[in-house]
C-alpha cells in the first residue's frame, strides 16, 4: 500500500489533498484545504487586490539585484491568485504554507516529473537502489551541498528529517510513516529507508515531496508543528527571511551557499498577494508580472493580444468526474452506468464549462495527452471508442437492459421507478456548474432525469464523502502516473461505509481482483508489469464504469518570454509549470535566464 500525497498549495491557492494509507478518513483539514486550493482553480467572484503590494513591496521588474550566486540578476515576478496575504510562514511540513518553500528553499532527495511519466532526476541524493525484495530504499547523499547558512548537507541531515516525522506525525502530511519501518545513515554518506510492507510508489512521497532541513536549527524547535519558520534555512537556491516577506509580497533572493555552479540566474522574485483572478489577471496582462498560473476567461483577446511574447501552456494533470453512489439500487445496475458514460457529452462540457481550456476526459481514466503512452487504445475501442458520445447507444443499452420510457419521457426501472437523481456540486465553482447543466442536458435527452444540487463547499465537501448523495462531481490528484488517480477511484480500503467520510473512492467501489491489481502494483520496481496492471485497471473503468471521467484538470500557466528564457513548454515539459506546484516551481525558477 502506498500513500496518496495530500498535495497543498498557498492558502486559497490550489491543490486537492487525499487520503492517507490505511486510513480511509482523510487527514485533519485536509479535505477543506482540498476545496479553498481548488478554488483558484475555478472562476470566481471577482474583488480586489491587495494593492500595497504594488506600491510599497517592489514587485515590478524595473529594479535589479546581483543575487547571491554572483551571476544572478534581473526581477521575476509571479502572479497567482493567493485568496488572502501572506503570513510568512516557511515550515515546509505544514500543509497551509508547503507551496512557499518546497522547491527554492527547501530540497528534497530527487525531482520526480508528473509530466514525464514519473522521470525521477537525482536532487540532494545522487542515487537510490531497491534491496531486499523491495523493502529497504538506500539514498547516497549528494557530497558538497550547504544550507543557506553554510552548513554542510550530510547524511544524518537526512536522516533526522524523516525522524522528525517520525517523532511529531501531524509533520508526515504523506503519511510514509505508515509505510516506513526505520531510516538510519550507513557509512558517511548513506540514508537506508526499510519499509514495514513492500511500498514502490511511495519513492514519489519521499523522494519528492519531504524538503531536507538542518538539525542546528530544528533541533532547537521545541514544537515544530507550530513553527511558524520566518528565517527558513535550506539547500535551496533562493532564501527568504522575516525581513523579506511582508503581507502583500513575498521576496526571495538567490542564496550565496547554493550548490549548482551558475544557477540561480534570476537573482530576484517577488511573488505579491492577490486577493481575486481579475486584479491578477489585469496586473499579469499590463507586463507588471512574467508568471502567472490562474484562469484567465478569453485569454487571447485579454492576455495573448496584448504582446508577442505572451504565451499559455495548460497541460493536463488530472480528471474531473461524475461520481457515481454504487450503494443507490438503481445506479448499482451497471447498464445505467454505462448508458450515461455514452450519453455525456463531454466535449460540450468542455467547451461550455471550460472554454475548452480543459479538455473533455475518457472512460479509461487516462489524461491526455500526458500519459498518452499508457492509454491502451485498443482496448478502449471495443468499448465505443473510449465511450465516444453516442446517445443512440445510451438509449439501446437501457432498453436492452428492461427499462422503458415513461409518458414523460423518462426511462423507468420494471418496478416503474424513474431514472430521477440528483447530482451534488460545489456551488461555488461556477465553471463546475455550467458544466454539470451540459451533463443535465445531454441525460436527459436519453431519458435519465438529472436536478444539480449546488451547495456551499462545507455541506458539498461532508455529503460527498460520507456517501449523503446520489451522483455527484468532484475530482482526484493526479500523480506521477495514472496508477495514482486509479487508485484513489478504485482502491477499496479508500472508501467508507455509508455515513463515515472516506478519503477517496467516493462511490465506494469494491472488487477484490482490483484490490488485488492495486497491490501488486505497489510491490512492482517493473515498468512492463506497472504499465500491465494499469491497463487491466482501465480495463475496470470501461466495463464496471464506477466513475465517469468528463473533463481534464489542467495546470494554468502563462509566460512571458520577452523578459526570460527558459519557461517549461510542451516540447520540453521538464516541470509542472504553475508557480503553485511545488518542488517543480523550483525547478523552473532555476531553469529561467534573463533576456537583455
Amino acid at each position: 500500500m502506498s500513500p496518496i500525497r495530500p498535495m497543498t498549495p498557498p492558502a486559497g491557492q490550489r491543490s486537492p489533498l487525499r487520503t492517507r494509507p490505511g486510513s480511509p478518513a482523510p487527514p485533519s483539514g485536509a479535505r477543506a484545504l482540498h476545496r479553498r486550493a481548488n478554488a483558484m482553480r475555478r472562476l470566481k467572484v471577482l474583488g480586489v487586490i491587495v494593492a500595497a503590494c504594488l506600491l510599497a513591496a517592489g514587485c515590478g521588474t524595473s529594479s535589479s539585484s546581483s543575487g547571491g550566486s554572483g551571476a544572478a540578476s534581473g526581477v521575476l515576478t509571479i502572479d497567482n491568485e493567493s485568496g488572502g496575504t501572506w503570513t510568512c510562514d516557511f515550515n515546509p511540513f505544514n500543509l497551509s504554507y508547503i507551496s512557499y518553500s518546497l522547491g527554492p528553499v527547501y530540497e528534497p532527495l530527487a525531482f520526480v516529473n508528473t509530466l514525464q511519466s514519473g522521470k525521477a532526476t537525482p536532487w540532494l541524493a545522487t542515487s537510490w537502489t531497491w534491496g531486499a525484495g523491495n523493502k529497504q530504499l538506500t539514498f547516497t547523499i549528494r557530497k558538497g551541498v550547504k544550507f543557506s547558512n553554510g552548513d554542510p548537507l550530510t547524511a544524518a541531515d537526512v536522516a533526522f528529517t524523516f525522524n522528525l516525522l517520525k517523532k511529531f506525525p501531524t509533520l508526515d502530511i504523506n503519511a510514509i510513516w505508515s509505510v516506513l519501518a526505520s531510516v538510519t545513515t550507513q557509512g558517511s554518506d548513506q540514508v537506508v529507508m526499510t519499509f514495514k510492507t513492500v511500498s514502490v510508489p511511495s519513492f514519489y512521497y519521499i523522494a519528492d515531496q519531504v524538503g531536507i532541513v538542518d538539525p542546528a536549527i530544528w533541533s532547537k524547535v521545541a514544537n515544530p508543528v507550530t513553527y511558524p519558520d520566518k528565517n527558513p534555512v535550506g539547500t535551496g537556491a533562493y532564501v527568504v527571511s522575516s525581513s523579506t516577506c511582508t503581507p502583500q509580497n513575498i521576496k526571495y533572493t538567490a542564496s550565496k551557499h547554493y550548490w549548482q555552479p551558475g544557477r540561480p540566474k534570476v537573482g530576484t522574485v517577488n511573488y505579491p498577494a492577490f486577493l481575486t483572478n481579475d486584479t491578477a489577471n489585469t496586473y499579469l496582462a499590463n507586463g507588471q508580472a512574467q508568471w502567472g498560473s490562474q484562469f484567465i476567461p478569453s485569454i487571447q483577446s485579454f492576455y495573448l493580444s496584448k504582446s508577442p511574447d505572451y504565451h499559455y501552456w495548460f497541460p493536463p494533470v488530472a480528471n474531473v468526474s461524475l461520481f457515481i453512489n454504487l450503494t443507490n439500487p438503481i445506479l448499482k445496475n451497471v447498464a445505467v452506468r454505462q448508458a450515461m458514460a455514452y450519453a455525456i457529452d463531454r466535449q460540450k462540457a468542455s467547451s461550455i464549462g471550460e472554454y475548452g481550456y480543459e479538455p473533455a476526459s475518457n472512460q479509461a481514466g487516462i489524461v491526455t495527452p500526458t500519459f498518452a503512452s499508457w492509454l491502451n487504445t485498443s482496448q478502449a475501442a471495443a468499448y465505443g471508442n473510449n465511450y465516444a458520445y453516442n446517445p443512440a447507444k445510451a438509449i439501446s443499452i437501457l432498453q436492452n437492459a428492461g427499462f422503458k420510457r415513461g409518458s414523460d419521457g423518462i426511462f423507468q426501472t420494471p418496478s416503474g421507478q424513474p431514472l430521477s437523481f440528483t447530482i451534488l456540486n460545489n456551488g461555488g465553482f461556477s465553471d463546475w456548474v455550467a458544466a454539470v447543466q451540459t451533463i443535465q442536458a445531454s441525460l436527459k435527452a436519453v431519458g435519465i432525469q438529472v436536478t444539480p444540487e449546488n451547495l456551499a463547499a462545507t455541506t458539498y465537501e461532508s455529503d460527498l464523502y460520507t456517501g449523503k448523495y446520489q451522483l455527484g462531481y468532484d475530482s482526484e490528484t493526479g500523480g506521477p502516473t495514472p496508477y495514482f488517480e486509479l487508485r484513489q477511484w478504485l482502491y477499496s480500503p479508500n472508501s467508507a461505509p455509508i455515513g463515515t467520510a472516506a478519503g477517496s473512492n467516493f462511490e465506494r467501489y469494491s472488487n477484490p481482483a482490483t484490490d488485488a491489481l492495486i497491490n501488486e502494483y505497489g510491490a512492482t520496481t517493473s515498468a512492463a508489469m506497472q504499465h500491465s496492471i494499469v491497463d487491466q485497471l482501465q480495463k475496470v473503468m470501461l466495463q464496471d464504469v464506477p466513475v465517469i471521467p468528463v473533463t481534464e484538470e489542467v495546470d494554468w500557466f502563462q509566460y512571458d518570454t520577452g523578459s526570460f528564457s527558459g519557461w517549461p513548454t510542451q516540447s520540453n515539459p521538464y516541470a509542472q509549470p504553475a508557480a503553485y506546484n511545488y518542488p517543480d516551481w523550483g525547478q523552473v525558477m532555476l531553469n529561467l535566464a534573463p533576456k537583455g
